[in-house]
């Protein structure tokens, strides 16, 4: 991760602001076309994830506004702050006079987005779910901004770790997995999320991809299934309290062979270079059940 940064900033000390201006299109993942007459210079992201991408990118230097809780890397903590990921100033977005802004398709209020567009804002929807959509994200910002050697780099760094990872385990002996996003409500991932993609990665199985998006569970369901591991998030970078819990029924496999295990979130529920760090730790994890 460290020489991936170390890239980007030499990239960007080589970058020439003064080249000629020209015509950039590209599809955003609402099927719009974007198009910009030159690269951006001043770009507000409406969502944490994307301002990492967006540095990772190496358009950090172009962003004039983000959303609350983006915090990483750490030159983002000094950007203007433009509302939350629900709840958008709408003001402040219009005074930056951002020549493009990234909306989060799913977690921004559609009808401020659409606000935006009106008023002629260039406007480009970003809804990475996958592993494999983070390095199209990457690439996309990098057109956008007109840093392509920049945002090629990390893509093609992103795609080799991704690589190394999958031939590692593709053959591994599979892991039943149960990922616990909260305790009250119980909530797990569907099969259509980040995680279950870094679990499949691992070689695990995720007892709950037969569900939706976030679903809601009972204890029940759990027991039933049995996993082998229980690795939770929570929202902060401790372990949550409440993991032990499980304890409370020792005939889980989980539970008879100490298989609980954490992982901060912002390293598997953000769509950004990070989750490199949060598969890491996820197949380590599952190594630990096979080891067992």
């Amino acid at each position: 991760m460290r020489g991936l940064w170390r890239i980007i900033a030499l990239t960007l000390c080589c970058y020439s602001s003064n080249s000629q201006a020209q015509s950039i299109s590209v599809i955003d993942d609402a099927g719009r076309q974007v198009t910009l007459t030159g690269p951006a210079q001043r770009i507000i992201s409406l969502a944490p994830s994307l301002t990492e991408l967006l540095f990772v990118a190496g358009a950090g230097n172009r962003i004039v506004g983000v959303s609350e809780y983006s915090d990483y890397p750490p030159q983002a903590q000094g950007i203007p702050v433009v509302g939350r990921y629900n709840l958008l100033d709408m003001e402040a977005i219009v005074a930056f006079g951002p020549d493009l802004i990234v909306a989060w398709q799913s977690g921004n209020p559609q009808a401020a987005v659409q606000r935006l567009i009106d008023l002629g804002f260039n406007v480009y929807i970003a809804e990475p779910r996958t592993l494999a959509s983070i390095a199209h994200q990457i690439e996309n910002f990098g057109q956008l901004a007109g840093t392509q050697s920049t945002s090629d780099a990390a893509s093609r760094y992103f795609n080799e770790q991704l690589d190394t990872l999958q031939s590692r385990y593709e053959d591994a002996s599979e892991v039943s997995v149960f990922y616990q996003v909260w305790n009250e409500p119980l909530i797990s991932v569907g099969g259509d999320e980040l995680i279950n993609d870094i679990i499949t990665l691992c070689g695990g199985h995720n007892i709950f991809s037969d569900q939706g998006l976030a679903p809601k569970i009972s204890i029940e369901s759990v027991l039933a299934r049995d996993p082998e591991t229980i690795i939770a998030s929570g929202m902060d970078i401790a372990r949550p309290e409440w993991l032990d819990d499980w304890r409370r029924w020792p005939q889980m496999q989980a539970v008879s062979n100490d298989h609980l295990y954490f992982i901060p979130p912002d390293l598997v529920q953000r769509h950004s270079l990070r989750v490199l760090s949060g598969a890491l730790q996820m197949c380590a994890h599952l190594d630990k059940v096979r080891s067992n």
